[in-house]
């Protein structure tokens, strides 16, 4: 009416807490929820991973993180430059990937700058964690089949390995023990088939009527349920309908003024009581 406001958004209570219409927060578990007209709508969060090679999510978070690199087990700085081979080879953690330099080895004896024991004086080959590599050979690290290596004129350049595309969700994604990659985890199979109408749960290949005779239902394995219905080809000209039963049978008896009698049975005629009658079935 002219002269009041219009109401006010609903409000959503959700686990004791009011939320204010359009308010969003988070929930254990990665999810993302929100108040929308009087509703809690919750939906788990995205992860958006621009780099191939993210590192885990840290305590208590749910997305990975894709700054620093991830070496020998540990976690590096983007930007971090540290020793490894014994201080022989030098790496820094460049957009993800860690590129080290072994020191530069000139024929004959070795410059006195470099220690004896990190240089082996061969310009064509490197010299990595106490293994010598020709030029051009590729190889992973001991223990880290995640990064692959290079030796290029006595400098090692080693990078993660190709991580595919996944197409699952978030909440999908795997990292399992000694995996480089993410994988997508099968989602579990049905354990039965549900039914809505009357919430009974039926196990995979479990055959059933749901109240027609002539019709057969079975719980498929993806917990669908297909039925199909029975076709009946009447035989005789008198048939017999026995409850219970989908298709009549012709060979159960005869049917006499609404009773049913069996094959070679007499009996007494209702319209003249001097009268008796035989069923006879008759093969066709």
């Amino acid at each position: 009416p002219p002269g009041t406001s219009p109401p006010s958004a609903q409000r959503c209570w959700y686990r004791g807490v009011p939320r204010q219409p359009g308010a969003r927060w988070a929930e254990l578990g990665c999810q993302s929820c929100t108040c929308q007209a009087g509703q809690v709508l919750c939906q788990a969060i995205s992860c958006p991973v621009p780099c191939s090679h993210p590192l885990p999510a840290p305590a208590g978070g749910c997305c990975p993180s894709c700054s620093g690199c991830w070496y020998e087990g540990a976690a590096r700085a983007e930007g971090d430059v540290f020793s490894s081979d014994g201080n022989c080879t030098v790496c820094v953690c460049l957009a993800g990937n860690i590129s080290c330099i072994t020191p530069e080895c000139l024929p004959g004896s070795c410059p006195s700058s470099s220690p004896a024991d990190c240089c082996s004086c061969q310009p064509a080959k490197c010299s990595f964690r106490g293994h010598s590599y020709p030029h051009g050979a590729h190889f992973s690290l001991d223990g880290d089949e995640c990064t692959i290596c290079t030796c290029r004129g006595g400098e090692v350049e080693c990078s993660f390995s190709p991580c595919p595309v996944l197409d699952c969700p978030q909440h999908q994604r795997l990292l399992r023990p000694g995996q480089c990659c993410f994988t997508c985890q099968d989602p579990l199979a049905p354990a039965g088939c549900l039914m809505d109408d009357n919430g009974v749960e039926f196990p995979v290949g479990q055959i059933w009527s749901p109240g027609d005779p002539c019709e057969l239902c079975i719980c498929q394995a993806d917990g669908s349920v297909s039925c199909t219905r029975t076709d009946c080809l009447e035989t005789c000209p008198h048939p017999i309908h026995t409850p219970g039963q989908c298709c009549p049978d012709c060979s159960a008896g005869c049917t006499y003024m609404g009773r049913i009698f069996y094959n070679n049975e007499t009996f007494p005629s209702l319209l003249d009581p001097c009268l008796s009658c035989i069923c006879l079935v008759r093969a066709v």
